[in-house]
């Protein structure tokens, strides 16, 4: 079992989370149950996979719920995108974002090659 709490991708994640919740507040409200929600549920499933992962019993599982994690990072990319396109969030914002999100994903990467590793010894 890993200390989530004490990794710095979950710290980064969280704050990520917290971000995306100040952006979606500037949306359009017809958006509640469009990108905000999607946008906001996706930002959320990054460190909570994370924190899930870290809790399971065996580092395969921890594996597959930094996949997970992963996965909701370029899912979140997308939508910024896509908002970005439909001029919700400006360039600059986007960029900001997306290399927030860049370093979360590299940083999982990393920790998903270490834990690898780790098994194979």
């Amino acid at each position: 079992m890993h200390k989530f709490k004490e990794l710095t991708v979950w710290t980064k994640a969280v704050d990520l989370a917290a971000d995306m919740y100040k952006i979606t507040g500037r949306f359009p409200s017809d958006e509640k149950f469009g990108l905000i929600a999607q946008i906001n549920r996706c930002a959320v499933s990054i460190p909570s996979n994370i924190a899930e992962g870290s809790g399971r019993n065996t580092s395969g599982e921890f594996i597959h719920f930094l996949g997970i994690s992963i996965g909701s990072s370029f899912e979140l990319e997308t939508q910024l995108i896509i908002a970005n396109k439909l001029d919700y969030i400006d360039n600059e914002t986007l960029e900001i974002t997306v290399k927030k999100i860049n370093d979360i994903q590299n940083m999982t990467f990393g920790l998903l090659k270490k834990i690898k590793e780790q098994q194979k010894s």
